[in-house]
């Protein structure tokens, strides 16, 4: 069955949808009175019966509330380098799939894409629709969230609040250095908040990896090999899947 995000139910304890999903459900789906479909709300899903639909909208009802586990034990933030073409869109999809919470795009000094006010709002819009629908395909019970772009020092200070702090350095991995992620990971508790910054292709800047080593990140690589800049980010979620899911026995 289909799966579908709504805010709340109405006065009536009933399921409301209007807009891009209702014209889903009801002219690609084909679906009428009596079909039923996944509803989250508020992180609960629940199966939904239509009862009712109208010309802009339909009404469904829920018959039955199911308990899902498919998030993350941790929140997860992933912050990417502005990459070339449309790496990002594969990063939030992919992203959204295996867990993070929030995706930040990064304003790096080697960053060849540069974004401006009016490019910056339309392209956060359009990632935010790739991560709401990659939510609904791969059960998500939230939509993960594109913010709006920041540089080195809006990263910084949104930064605070995190319990682990890591940057994904390229340097790192030629040197051989593979347990720091390992031991972070090892370390996290249930409900923390991890945030992992990756650079665009160029890499990090060795000014702005100063900064953030000085705001307490700390430096790892991803294994022996370098990784692409739409690469690294996946590579790090399953990690953190592996190490606090599959291996959580």
């Amino acid at each position: 069955m289909q799966r579908y995000f709504i805010e709340s139910l109405n006065e009536t304890g009933f399921i409301e949808i209007s807009g891009n999903d209702f014209f889903h459900i009801v002219k690609v789906m084909r679906s009428s009175v009596g079909s039923k479909f996944y509803c989250v709300v508020n992180g609960k899903t629940s199966i939904a019966e239509i009862t009712e639909v109208l010309e802009q909208k339909l009404v469904a009802k829920p018959i039955e509330w199911i308990t899902e586990n498919t998030e993350l034990p941790v929140e997860v933030t992933v912050v990417c380098g502005l990459p070339k073409g449309d790496k990002l869109d594969l990063i939030v999809q992919k992203g959204t799939e295996l867990g993070a919470h929030y995706f930040v795009p990064f304003a790096a000094k080697r960053s060849v894409v540069k974004w401006d006010d009016k490019k910056s709002d339309k392209k956060v819009e359009r990632l935010n629709k790739i991560a709401k629908e990659a939510a609904e395909q791969s059960h998500r019970t939230i939509i993960p969230t594109v913010l709006d772009v920041k540089n080195v020092k809006g990263l910084i200070e949104h930064s605070k609040n995190f319990d682990v702090k890591l940057i994904a350095y390229e340097e790192s991995a030629r040197q051989g250095e593979q347990s720091t992620l390992a031991a972070s990971l090892k370390s996290c508790k249930a409900g923390q908040k991890i945030i992992l910054i990756f650079g665009p292709e160029g890499g990090l800047d060795s000014q702005e990896m100063d900064q953030l080593v000085a705001s307490g990140f700390i430096s790892c690589g991803l294994g022996p090999r370098i990784l692409r800049a739409e690469t690294a980010p996946l590579y790090a979620l399953s990690a953190i899947s592996y190490a606090l899911e599959l291996n959580n026995f």
